[in-house]
């Protein structure tokens, strides 16, 4: 069976993180919404995206597909009812699609001539950026749950201070020394040779993934996610940064979600809660305005290859989008379009030529290269955002 993971209907409401990938290669809990589903079916996956990025997330096309919905997050019994879908069967949650067959995957389905079956249980649905970190707790359980069954963690050094040491876990190559660790709120886990450098206070629930560091004399609040190659110090609360990305000084990150090869400066700091504890309205691309979140905690969202000088400060519910460097002092204003560059006294346009400079340089510090793939997809971004640059 071949198995297509499709954007759906939520993909305008997760920008600027779907700006560059597609909704499956959102990062909550400790994989991707992908990789959730990779290890549920035992099988890769493809996507069904925009055009802009099926060049670097293609999908393949069979004459048995089952396309499923990359918003939701898969369960052991969703999985055992997708497994077992025939031709002319889909799988909804209430007027949710969820997952169909089919044997043309370009073709548009007419849903009245399938078979619906109504899935009854529980469900993950990633449908707007605050859901990223919201629900991370949730996501970050379920993963440590299917990760680590049935397995031992890697031995814990004895200079740690422990709690709840059954339910922290180590893959292999994995360093944490001189820390203390509370896996009371939730589990800590620990990716393949990623390391906790010394005099860290860490409460889960939190996973460092692959090759993450988090530096001397942090403190991190769960339910936290520090993604692939990841560097982070401070205080952290509550957030998820997807790969490659550093917050790697002090300063105050919570409540907020980072893409991947951001950079926060120094001493920077977020507020996540308003003077007067009024619940947070955030910037929502796919309705063009500011849109109530429900939450009295909300902080940053901020897009991929965006970066921050020392010392800079944002406001409550402040959504940044791809490749805007933000380096004057003072609040900037709590929507910063794709390609901005300034700050709080007025911004210009981050010209693509000089991002793409920084880009080079940042991934190849990390031996990654910034390839034309990578160029059209951020051409493509910087077309898309220029009705909001009014600069």
């Amino acid at each position: 069976m071949n198995y297509i993971l499709f954007d759906g209907e939520v993909r305008n409401s997760l920008l600027p993180f779907t700006f560059t990938r597609p909704v499956a290669d959102i990062r909550i809990g400790i994989l991707t919404i992908r990789e959730k589903w990779e290890k549920y079916l035992n099988t890769p996956t493809s996507t069904k995206t925009e055009k802009y990025l099926s060049k670097k997330y293609p999908m393949i096309n069979s004459s048995a597909n089952i396309l499923l919905n990359a918003s939701f997050c898969p369960t052991k019994e969703l999985v055992s009812i997708i497994l077992n879908l025939k031709k002319n069967e889909a799988v909804f949650k209430e007027d949710l699609l969820i997952a169909y067959f089919t044997d043309d995957a370009e073709q548009k389905v007419d849903f009245s001539d399938y078979k619906k079956i109504n899935f009854q249980g529980d469900l993950l649905k990633v449908a707007n950026t605050w859901d990223i970190f919201s629900d991370n707790g949730i996501a970050l359980q379920q993963d440590f749950d299917m990760i680590t069954k049935g397995r031992q963690s890697a031995p814990i050094s004895s200079t740690n201070q422990l709690i709840k040491p059954e339910n922290i876990f180590l893959e292999e190559g994995a360093k944490v020394e001189y820390s203390i660790l509370n896996a009371t709120e939730g589990p800590i886990y620990l990716g393949k040779n990623s390391e906790i450098m010394e005099g860290n206070l860490i409460r889960g629930a939190f996973a460092l993934c692959e090759k993450a560091v988090v530096k001397m004399g942090a403190k991190i609040y769960g339910p936290t996610t520090i993604g692939p190659y990841g560097k982070v110090c401070g205080e952290i609360n509550n957030s998820v940064i997807f790969g490659y990305s550093s917050k790697g000084h002090d300063g105050y990150l919570g409540n907020s979600v980072l893409g991947e090869w951001c950079n926060i400066g120094a001493d920077s700091n977020n507020s996540n809660l308003k003077n007067n504890y009024a619940k947070v309205r955030l910037w929502n691309y796919a309705t063009e305005r500011f849109e109530h979140t429900g939450l009295q905690f909300c902080g940053l969202m901020m897009g991929d290859h965006s970066k921050t000088a020392i010392n800079t400060m944002f406001n409550t519910g402040t959504v940044i989008g791809v490749n805007a460097n933000i380096y004057v002092p003072g609040f900037p204003r709590n929507f910063i379009p794709s390609f901005s560059w300034g700050g709080a006294s007025g911004f210009t346009t981050y010209l693509p030529k000089k991002a793409y400079e920084a880009a080079e340089v940042m991934m190849a510090r990390r031996g990654v290269v910034f390839d034309e793939q990578e160029a059209e997809i951020l051409n493509q971004v910087f077309e898309l955002t220029k009705q909001y640059r009014n600069y």
